[in-house]
């Protein structure tokens, strides 16, 4: 019954004697190394409760740096895809220029013989219906444009001023029912006019007789008479030729050497005085 009553060593006491303890065991251990297995031991059996604990820090930790990493390739994205979007603009523009530059240089190169005065219109307006093949281009009295001037394109006459203000001019192209040009075959020398039918692809040749020595293919050019049309300028080719029964003159069709449908840019042509000379030579013959 004593012993209920003995009384147990005090707290400092037991603390003095564990921490004795702990000092031999660190001693032994550091000298002999006789605790190694043990703390290796006890390290395997806490690993997983290590990770465990450390697993939702880590967690964390990797959403942050995955969201963040997942905006910076999201806007990285954006950015390449706004430089991409603009490059092709650009690289859009330039085949623009690049095509642009090609028909302005076809355009000169079509009027290497002309002496005088030349100017690059630009259309702005087409008008073609069935009685009116009208375009517009952004040329006016500004520039020195008059009613009646020639007007064509890299490939052939296009048609003659037919209106004019301060700022644009209306064309009357050589398709419209009420247009003539004085022509020739290239090939002999053949006179002829050719008028326009309506259609944007035919021209019709006018008195030409039955035995008249023309053949598919043949290049037409302007004759130089009348004192409009400079000579020399492509119009067209023969396209067709009908012999209609009891009548003295073929019909003869004409295709357009100018691109009437596809010119971007027109020249508008000033008369050279050796043309208007040989056309008043010509009348006078």
């Amino acid at each position: 019954m004593k012993t209920l009553f003995l009384k147990s060593p005090s707290a400092n006491v037991r603390i003095m004697i564990l921490i004795l303890v702990s000092v031999i065991v660190m001693t032994v251990d550091h000298k002999q190394g006789h605790l190694k297995f043990v703390r290796s031991t006890l390290s395997t059996l806490v690993y997983p409760i290590q990770v465990a604990v450390n697993l939702p820090v880590e967690a964390g930790r990797w959403m942050l740096r995955s969201f963040a990493t997942r905006r910076q390739i999201l806007a990285e994205n954006e950015r390449l895809r706004g430089e991409q979007n603009l490059i092709n603009s650009k690289l859009q523009r330039y085949e623009i220029l690049e095509a642009e530059n090609m028909r302005l240089r076809e355009l000169l190169g079509s009027t290497i013989d002309f002496k005088e005065k030349v100017l690059i219109a630009e259309l702005l307006a087409v008008e073609m219906e069935p009685d009116r093949h009208l375009v517009e281009i952004n040329k006016g009295t500004r520039e020195g444009v008059y009613e009646g001037q020639v007007v064509v394109d890299a490939k052939g006459v296009i048609g003659q001023i037919f209106h004019v203000s301060p700022f644009s001019s209306t064309v009357l192209l050589i398709t419209d029912p009420s247009h003539a040009v004085p022509v020739q075959i290239n090939r002999n020398g053949l006179r002829a006019i050719a008028v326009g039918t309506g259609q944007n692809n035919a021209l019709l040749l006018e008195h030409l007789p039955t035995n008249a020595d023309i053949e598919i293919g043949d290049l037409i050019v302007s004759s130089g008479l009348g004192k409009r049309f400079p000579r020399g300028y492509p119009v067209g080719q023969i396209a067709a030729i009908t012999h209609e029964p009891g009548s003295a003159f073929a019909k003869v069709s004409v295709s357009p050497s100018a691109e009437l449908q596809q010119s971007r840019e027109v020249l508008l042509l000033w008369p050279h005085s050796g043309d208007e000379l040989h056309s008043k030579t010509q009348e006078a013959m």
